[in-house]
């Protein structure tokens, strides 16, 4: 009698058949992406860093500016904030070796971005701990405040390379540090007061025929970068430019060129509102036009007021807000949300500071906490008894 083990095949294998194991299957590539590159972790969508790592926190939880965007930033008075918004936006783009667009800027802008910044290794072995007692006296909503700006933060992509450098404005971006192009795109005339100049054709028109030119020459992996500093500014643009039919034109034709190149381009463009405010129909429309819409609003300055510490200090000067930052519009992608309100940062109280070594940093506004310290003061004389005469 024979005995057949259960759970057996008895039939032969067919020939030529070979079972396959897991072992055996070929693991699947994994698309590299380029340099400055990767996804976001609300829809999966590719984004680049702008250069300021507090600003790319704030964009809709994307964790910097999405592909195929544009961001407009607007400014009161006459600071130049955005402008080093706009730099740290072109240097992060050179390092990373993508190809920037500077709009009505010269070549020897070049010359003017930040350099990278050194790594400091004092900062974090030097630093004494804070003791208990020290804890105690602040609460641990004042606490935890500085945190939030750095909270899921990460300055580097899923390649292990950097996503976002720190730069430092005291220094100067080298030669060897810039492994992109700078392409100067002229605005054609030079500003005049001639009424004549006014019924020409519009300079607008042919900067975004060369870019398009640019999209269409470089490879479907380069990534472009548009800079576009203070728009309608009568001191960069021809007064013709400042026309309604004009610039929504320009506008309308760059959203086109975002939405045909979603993987290759992204635009941040400045806006001056001392000169068009935003109550004016205008201005209303160029932000509808755009993607995402923030503002900068500089404190006034104090008369009497000491002047700012030097770049190296640790003072804690550094630190207090120069001004206030709003944000109108965030990149929305789909029906559920997505675009930060999940968050609910963009709604709080933001300010923002500049310092040489770690650029604008933008966190919630906060009173200073009111210490055991500063509520025992001493009081004033004492009052007597009785009048003096």
């Amino acid at each position: 009698m024979a005995f057949v083990k259960r759970n057996t095949v008895l039939s032969s294998p067919r020939a030529g058949f070979t079972p396959s194991t897991p072992q055996q299957q070929q693991p699947k590539q994994e698309k590299q992406l380029a340099p400055g590159l990767r996804p976001s972790p609300t829809d999966g969508r590719l984004t680049t860093s702008t250069g300021t790592a507090s600003l790319d926190q704030l964009l809709a939880g994307h964790g910097g500016l999405p592909l195929g965007t544009c961001l407009l930033v607007e400014e009161q008075g006459t600071t130049d904030f955005s402008g080093i918004l706009l730099r740290y936006y072109a240097a992060e783009g050179l390092v990373q070796g993508h190809q920037v667009h500077a709009v009505a800027i010269p070549p020897e802008w070049r010359h003017q971005l930040p350099g990278l910044a050194s790594p400091d290794k004092k900062s974090k072995s030097t630093s004494p701990a804070p003791a208990p007692e020290e804890k105690m006296k602040i609460a641990w909503r004042y606490e935890s405040l500085g945190n939030n700006a750095n909270a899921g933060a990460s300055t580097r992509g899923d390649s292990g390379a950097p996503f976002c450098h720190s730069f430092d404005l005291s220094k100067r971006l080298a030669s060897s540090e810039s492994k992109g192009t700078l392409n100067s795109i002229p605005v054609g005339c030079a500003p005049s007061l001639d009424r004549r100049s006014v019924g020409t054709a519009s300079p607008l028109k042919t900067i975004l025929k060369q870019l398009k030119a640019k999209l269409e020459s470089s490879g479907p992996t380069a990534i472009h970068r548009l800079v576009i500093p203070s728009l309608l500014s009568p001191t960069l643009y021809p007064p013709g430019c400042a026309q309604p039919s004009e610039v929504l034109q320009f506008l309308h034709g760059l959203r086109a060129l975002l939405r045909q190149y979603s993987t290759q381009l992204t635009a941040i463009i400045t806006f001056p509102t001392s000169l068009f405010p935003r109550s004016s129909g205008l201005v209303r429309w160029v932000e509808i036009l755009c993607d995402g819409v923030v503002e900068l609003i500089p404190l006034p300055a104090r008369l009497g007021a000491a002047p700012p510490p030097p770049s190296g200090s640790d003072s804690k000067a550094n630190e207090q807000p120069q001004g206030m930052f709003k944000a109108y519009t965030l990149p929305v992608y789909h029906e559920k949300g997505g675009g930060g309100a999940e968050s609910g940062n963009f709604r709080e109280n933001l300010s923002f500071s500049l310092s040489a070594s770690r650029g604008l940093v933008i966190k919630p506004y906060s009173l200073p906490p009111m210490l055991e310290d500063e509520q025992e003061k001493p009081s004033a004389a004492p009052k007597k008894d009785g009048l003096d005469f």
